[in-house]
This record gives structure tokens, sequence and C-alpha cells, in this order.
């Protein structure tokens, strides 16, 4: 029987045993080191290789680096997976990148791509949702449900059908499958509509106008895909250019509704499935976001931190699993819920009459098969950019711990060389719940620290 204070710290008596091992091992230091270092990633890359920088003209090594020495041989990188239920870890990371990505849209960071100006910009948060599909439970103002009951905020039946052998679940699947080019549609069609309605030309539209947003996908808990995007108005160069006096909040909330509706993409017919048309659905949100700290509720930081909360999260929100699905035997095994478990099912078995929609591969993710998160050209920055950014900062302050010239010194040329070979993922039972440890410390000094400056500005803002 496993002890009381083990099954509190998650730990079972062989985990115990194997974090006893990784401890006790030669290098343990330099392993917490490299896992500090991935930010506790829970699913590490492991790499083998090395490093050699040399004086370009002399040839001479200025510095080497190999795996040899290292823990088990092997180098620690994080996975950078953006999924909260596959590297909490790493999604944080993601989705502060995120954040700043979005939130240097709204308030402008000319480090990021964009002017502080683009505040004065008109700027939108809409929220566009799928049609029904049938009647679920859930619950109305009035209090009751249509099955009758008042169901409770944690009611698990709470956007289940309340008839599953009625419920469109061919529908709901297929209408995820095709909400990313529903979504590219409605980009096509809002120019067009924003140039009737100001009563000018494609072209002339595009000298004076330019639309830039970033979205982000969201699973309903019935499982229908919606999506979150701030749209801004911009001038013809985007965010350096502020858009024409016409160009307002009202204009863009209704052209953006016309082309909402229109946009469409029809479905053939395909075995005993009929002939559709897909179609948004008709609750579509459209609200004004105001400048930071205006005393509003829908302020460019909550805007921020809602797409970046979501940025991180997929259909395992509604009860599914985070990896492929072979077969319907398999939703039994996992302990998928009944309307989860369905709509996989009506993936699986919609695949041979519709094998170009892939609904078979992406049957976990109940038929969406687009990006979770996107943006246009010109809206900010891009998450690449910040990637590289952090990189080139980690890389710097490790040329300065070695004493190593900066390549961008044209009088110190160095030259770099790298193998690297891929040595598996993944860590032995131990190191996860170390890494884990490690990686709730992380946290927590960070939130710690966060607290800590807010209440150094409040303390300081009267004097300020």
């Amino acid at each position: 029987m496993t002890h009381p204070a083990l099954t509190a710290a998650g730990l079972t008596p062989d985990t115990l045993t194997d974090v006893c091992r990784v401890a006790g091992a030669p290098g343990f230091d330099r392993w917490q080191d490299q896992t500090r270092r991935t930010g506790g990633c829970a699913d590490p890359i492991r790499l083998t290789g090395g490093t050699k920088t040399l004086d370009a003209a002399t040839r001479q090594v200025l510095h080497a680096y190999t795996t040899d020495h290292e823990p088990g041989a092997v180098l620690r990188v994080a996975c950078g997976n953006r999924r909260a239920s596959r590297c909490p870890s790493c999604a944080r990371t993601y989705s502060a990148d995120t954040y700043h990505l979005i939130r240097a849209g709204l308030t402008g960071d000319p480090d990021k791509g964009t002017p502080h100006t683009v505040r004065n910009h008109p700027r939108a948060f809409i929220t566009l949702t799928a049609p029904s599909f049938g009647p679920v439970h859930n619950r109305p103002r009035t209090g009751r449900c249509r099955c009758g009951t008042t169901h409770p905020d944690d009611a698990p039946e709470l956007s289940t059908p309340l008839d599953p052998d009625t419920y469109d679940y061919a529908g709901a699947v297929l209408w995820n499958n095709h909400a990313g080019q529903l979504w590219r549609y409605l980009t096509i069609y809002l120019p067009r509509e924003l140039a009737k309605r100001a009563g000018l030309t494609q072209a002339d539209l595009k000298a004076q106008l330019r639309v830039s947003y970033g979205k982000v996908a969201e699973y309903q808990k019935r499982g229908a895909i919606h999506f979150h995007a701030v749209v801004r108005l911009d001038g013809p160069e985007g965010p350096d250019t502020p858009p024409p006096p016409w160009a307002t909040l009202d204009l863009l909330e209704d052209a953006f509704r016309a082309a909402a509706t229109r946009a469409a993409v029809d479905v053939p017919a395909a075995g005993d499935q009929p002939a559709r048309t897909l179609r948004w659905g008709t609750q579509l949100d459209v609200r004004p976001i105001v400048a930071f700290g205006a005393g509003e509720d829908l302020t460019e930081q909550a805007v921020a931190s809602y797409v970046a909360k979501y940025a991180t999260k997929a259909a395992e929100t509604t009860g599914t699993v985070d990896r492929r699905i072979g077969s319907k035997d398999a939703l039994d095994l996992l302990g998928v819920p009944e309307h989860p478990a369905r709509l996989i099912a009506a993936c699986l078995d919609l695949h041979p009459l519709y094998p170009d929609f892939k609904l078979r591969d992406w049957a976990h993710m109940l038929g969406f098969r687009g990006h979770f998160s996107t943006k246009s050209r010109r809206y900010s920055t891009t998450l690449g950019a910040l990637r590289q950014t952090r990189a080139d900062y980690r890389a710097a302050q490790q040329r300065e711990a070695l004493g190593l010239p900066d390549p961008d010194d044209a009088e110190a040329t160095t030259l770099t060389l790298a193998h690297w070979a891929y040595a598996g993922h993944g860590h032995t039972p131990g190191e996860s719940w170390l890494a884990a440890r490690i990686a709730h410390e992380i946290r927590t000094n960070r939130e710690t620290a966060r607290e800590e400056l807010a209440a150094f500005d409040d303390e300081n803002q009267g004097e300020l």
C-alpha cells in the first residue's frame, strides 16, 4: 500500500525509487541546471553533439562544447509545445509570447513593429460562433433549462445535447473542419464590404485603408470551434499610418457583420450525407477596445490576456484527448465522455465519404484542422521574431560568460561549427517528477516577482 504522504506528493513507489536514482547519480546538479534552462519542460528534446567556436582568421579554437560529459551524454532543450496539456512550462512561454504579440498590436511597441499611435486606430474584439446543431442543456436567464432542470455551474451535462440521437453530429464536425475556410472567406469579403460602405472601389480602398487582425480559436463545451479576433483599421501602409476619418468602429462592425453573413462553404452530398452550406452562427459579438487604464472592462490588457489564455488550449477542454485516435474502440479505453466520443465517431464515420477532409487524422480535434492562432502580416511582430530575440539574448549572455567576441563586431570575426543529432525526448518517471517541481518553483518565483512589482507601482503611483 502506498504511503499517504507519497500519494499527496504525486509519487508512486516506483517513481520514488527513480527520483532517488536521479538525485544520487553523478552530475545531478548539472541535470538540474539543464532542466531549469528549459523552464522545467515536461517533454524535453534530447540532443547529442557539440559546437566549436573558432577565430575565422587563425582557426584557433576559442571555445568547444560537447555533450559527452553531460548527464546521460545528452543536452536537453525545451520541446516548445504550445499545448498546456502536453507541457505546461512551454505552454506558458507560448502564452506569454502571444500576449505580447497581441498587446503590441493594441498599445503599440516600436521594438515589435507597431508605433504607439495604433492606440488611436479603431479596434474591436470580435467573437464568431458556430451555428446550432441541436438543442443542448444550458443555464438560461430564467434559470431553468429546456429539460426542466436548473443546472448548477459545474453540471457535466451542460452544453451536451438534450437528445443525442437527433443532434447533428455530422454537421458539427464538418463545420469544425471548414471553420478555417469560413474565416478566409470572411477576410476576403470584409474589405469589399468596407469599400461598398465607403463608396470606394477595391483599389481606392487599398490606397486608403488596411485591415489588420490577430485571432485565436477556442472550443466551446459543446465541441464547436469559435474564433476571437482583434481587428484594427490602419492606414494604407499599416500601423505606421492613420486610417482615414471615415473609418470608424461603426463602419467596421457593420461591414464585419455583412462579411460574416456572406461567408459560406458548400459541402457536396456523399453517401447518406446531404449537401450542406456551412455558415457562421447568428451569435456575433463586436465590442470596442478602449485604451488601457480608461476604466472600462474591455481594455487592451484584458483582450491580450484573454487571447493568450486560449492560445495554449485545444479540444481536450471538451473531454477528448490531445493525440490522434485510430479507432472507435479506443474511445472507451481512453474514457472519453459520450458527447465528444460521438463527435469523434462522426469524424471516423465520415472519413471514407470525404477523404480529402482528413477527418480521421483530426478526429481527436473534433474535425478542426486549422491553425489555432493566426494574424495578418502587419498586425504586429511574429512569434518567430519573439523567439529569435529571446535566443539572441541568451546567446549574448553565454558569449559574455565565456569571454567570446560579439559576432557583430567586424574586428573580431568568429566561425561556429555545430553538429547535433536527435537522441530522443521525454523524462524517466523520477525526472518527470523533479522537473515538475522545478517548473512549479520557477512559476512561483515569477508570480512573486510580479506581485512585488505591482505593489511597488501602487506604493509609488502618487509620487509620479
